[in-house]
């Protein structure tokens, strides 16, 4: 039996590796949602580093990406569909969460199915657009810093990228956990990273010689990672969830060789985010210890223009991506 247009889906994709030119619109079959899955009507999505890297190929030597493949990890939606199994969300809920990044769907897409168990409710009264501002950054943030660095209140934390999609969350999460935060970004973004509740702003540029030594420091970047860990306090702990990814055996050879400094090693880890830590990030958000950090919104239909966008840098926050926005919509800035 032939589809109908009911039956078909917008999705963004590329065969190929390459800047944003690679990445095309395509119409895929709408999924339908197995044992254990949800369906969502994607509402918003983010542009993330990690999957500008892995359409430039730059992931090849980690993880090798199947073509065509499709963008986009994290989502802010509305349940249409439950399969076998599912409790506890209904169809109608709003939800925000992750898929698999390894696996063979994009959230860059009218809708996706979703193991239940990478969602959870949304934050009440929050847009899917501000909500998914903070889904991934999130996830890596509490994780990072909460169970990996194990941040205690009054410690001093150094987040670099702190303008950046995970940074600007990091910054918040950091506050959130009772410590106080220096943060690293350029001086245009001072302003917003201030807003964020930093206690204070440095320049990127300056060397980390002309820095005090902090308890732990949160790395975003992945360059000069050595240098960087040389800063912690006797007790200090870096994480870092980033690659030099022009010099990427440098990094690794950075991690590895930290492992000498026992406690003081750097921590590098990818984020498995589960739907009890988006409940988490829910209530934080909730009670205000949050805010989003959305610095524009494009319709599916430009997910070029939000690539390009993310690639050049000088972000505040994330670039949202909504698929069900109107083509012709103009991009807009929120950010806080």
């Amino acid at each position: 039996m032939a589809d109908t247009p009911s039956d078909m889906m917008k999705a963004a994709s590329f065969d190929r590796f390459g800047g944003p030119e690679v990445l095309r619109i395509v119409a895929r079959r709408r999924p339908r949602a197995k044992a254990g899955e949800l369906v969502v009507r994607v509402d918003a999505t983010t542009v993330n580093g990690g999957e500008i890297a892995q359409r430039r190929g730059k992931l090849q030597w980690i993880v090798r990406t199947a073509l065509p493949a499709h963008p986009g990890i994290d989502l802010a939606g509305e349940i249409v569909g439950t399969g076998p199994g599912v409790t506890g969300l209904h169809v109608g809920d709003r939800v925000w969460g992750t898929v698999d990044e390894r696996g063979p769907v994009g959230t860059a897409a009218e809708y996706v199915a979703v193991p239940a168990v990478l969602l959870a409710r949304m934050p009440e009264a929050w847009t899917p657009q501000d909500a998914v501002s903070l889904v991934a950054g999130g996830a890596t943030a509490l994780i990072g810093l909460r169970d990996k660095a194990r941040l205690q209140p009054g410690e001093r934390v150094l987040v670099r990228g702190a303008a950046g999609g995970v940074g600007s969350v990091a910054v918040q999460v950091s506050k959130a956990l009772g410590a106080h935060v220096t943060a690293l970004a350029h001086p245009r973004s001072f302003a917003f990273v201030r807003a964020l509740g930093a206690d204070e702003v440095i320049d990127y540029h300056r060397s980390p010689a002309d820095l005090d030594r902090f308890d732990v420091i949160f790395d975003t970047r992945g360059t000069q990672l050595g240098r960087w860990r040389r800063k912690l306090t006797r007790s200090g702990r870096m994480v870092a969830i980033a690659f030099d990814l022009d010099r990427p055996r440098r990094s690794l050879l950075a991690i590895a060789a930290s492992a000498v400094f026992g406690s003081r090693r750097i921590r590098f880890f990818l984020g498995r985010p589960t739907a009890e830590l988006f409940d988490e990030l829910r209530h934080l958000a909730e009670s205000g210890s949050l805010r989003s950090v959305v610095d524009r919104v494009y319709p599916l239909e430009r997910i070029r223009d939000a690539h390009a966008d993310a690639e050049a840098g000088g972000v505040h926050g994330k670039i949202i991506v909504a698929p069900h926005r109107p083509a012709d919509a103009p991009s807009h800035a929120a950010g806080v």
